[in-house]
């Protein structure tokens, strides 16, 4: 199958083939025709797997192929509305889209906090077709009467599950009601549907087409896992020592809080490694040039929050650390992602201490199936990590070792006593500062 056959046209074609998209993706080729034939859409996509041109290509085609007719007094709403869950993808989607859209004109702005509204002032009193846009800013605007939503024909929800996850289902239902409801087309994708976007979907959608393309929670097989046990307090000195053994090798390294990931990058600096971190508390111009960095090779290691890396796509990342294991088992799918991409091998490494081991268990049920575990030289854990049921009924730890004996024997009174105290933890408590995500608390709204 080609781009050709799927019906777009000549100008969306030429901007394809000078970027060398020769076929279409799965999701391209499954979501593309049905798009273009007005359908709503429910798309079951990983980040990844060629999404944005799955909607983008139909958006703008639709555009081209009904311009808007101005008004008398030259007013010019959006007609296209593309929602995402931060900053780093909306400059994406944006800069995706305006590469297909190379040889048509779609006028099109993003709307996203962090920055001063100026210039996403002037640019919707300009005129524009499209908007990609965060929910929060968005609704400032909403707020302000600076934007016009009642012109909008296209609705595309970019990643669904992680706008819900950063605790944007207010602000998504307070902009549909701001949209028109007859004659709009809606695409959706995600790469989960828990019950919260079904429910979503069937509020604001008309008997949307489905498109899966990959099973839920489904790892690519060019990557390779592996999970490093090491006590809490060592695992700063176990990730220098992997980062070491190739420097060179382009890193993004995961962290659960904002402050622990200040922390570590510090640290890496002052060992010596070329290192920068991202997350929702950097300002947009630091996040951006964070992000250039890395992609150009100035920075070799990124440190990132689960919701900063939302944006980051590059096509062959060699390798992903994470250096405290995510607090939803899906999140591990999410973030090694990033590598293995386009047949390219990849690597997933997880620095797992005694603190960690019923997240791990958590992904493996989730996976089905036990990660590699293999200990390093120097940093064997001085607390055997005690793993715990792997799934109901059995004792395995991961890798298919053998389990330590669930009845622990008392340590030797002339063991040091951080032997046996146990780990230290790290970033307790703080795992809400990145998407909300509390533990039996209430979601804040996060700023986009």
């Amino acid at each position: 199958m080609s781009f050709e056959s799927l019906g777009l046209a000549p100008a969306l074609l030429r901007a394809l083939q000078e970027q060398d998209y020769t076929q279409p993706t799965p999701i391209q080729a499954q979501a593309i025709p049905l798009a273009l034939d007005g359908h709503d859409l429910l798309a079951g996509a990983q980040t990844g797997t060629g999404k944005t041109a799955a909607f983008g290509l139909p958006l703008l085609q639709y555009l081209i192929n009904s311009p808007q007719e101005v008004a008398p007094r030259g007013g010019r709403k959006p007609r296209a509305l593309v929602l995402t869950p931060t900053r780093e993808l909306a400059v994406q989607v944006h800069d995706s889209l305006r590469g297909y859209g190379k040889y048509v004109r779609v006028p099109s702005t993003t709307i996203y906090g962090g920055v001063g509204m100026n210039n996403q002032l002037d640019a919707l009193r300009r005129g524009v077709d499209l908007v990609i846009a965060c929910p929060g800013r968005l609704i400032d605007h909403i707020e302000r009467r600076s934007v016009d939503l009642s012109g909008i024909e296209i609705l595309v929800l970019d990643e669904a599950d992680r706008m819900l996850d950063m605790g944007f289902l207010p602000s998504i239902k307070r902009i549909l009601a701001k949209l028109p409801k007859q004659n709009r087309q809606t695409l959706l994708f995600s790469a989960t549907f828990a019950e919260p976007i079904r429910a979503l979907a069937m509020e604001f959608m008309r008997n949307p087409q489905h498109v899966q393309v990959t099973p839920s929670n489904t790892v690519a097989d060019t990557i390779t896992h592996r999970v490093h046990p090491v006590d809490g307090g060592r695992k700063r000195d176990l990730l220098l020592h992997l980062l070491a053994a190739d420097s060179r090798v382009q890193t993004l390294v995961f962290g659960r809080t904002k402050h622990g990931c200040d922390k570590l990058a510090m640290f890496l600096e002052k060992s010596g490694v070329k290192a920068a971190a991202i997350h929702g508390n950097k300002s947009q111009g630091a996040r951006l040039r964070a992000l250039g960095d890395f992609k150009a090779g100035r920075v070799n290691v990124l440190v990132a929050t689960d919701i900063a890396a939302r944006g980051i796509d590059i096509d062959q990342l060699p390798r992903v650390i994470n250096f405290e294991l995510p607090m939803v088992p899906e999140d591990y799918v999410h973030r090694i992602g990033r590598t293995g991409r386009a047949g390219s091998q990849g690597e997933a490494i997880s620095l797992v201490a005694q603190d960690d081991a019923k997240l791990l268990r958590q992904i493996n049920r989730m996976l089905g199936r036990d990660l590699d575990l293999k200990e390093v030289p120097g940093f064997i854990p001085q607390v055997p990590i005690r793993w715990g049921n792997s799934h109901a009924g059995s004792d395995e730890r991961p890798g298919g070792q053998k389990a330590p004996r669930k009845q622990g024997r008392r340590p030797h009174p002339a063991a040091p006593r951080h032997a046996h105290a146990g780990p230290k933890k790290h970033g307790g408590g703080q795992s809400r500062q990145d998407g909300g995500r509390g533990r039996g608390g209430q979601r804040q709204r996060p700023s986009a």
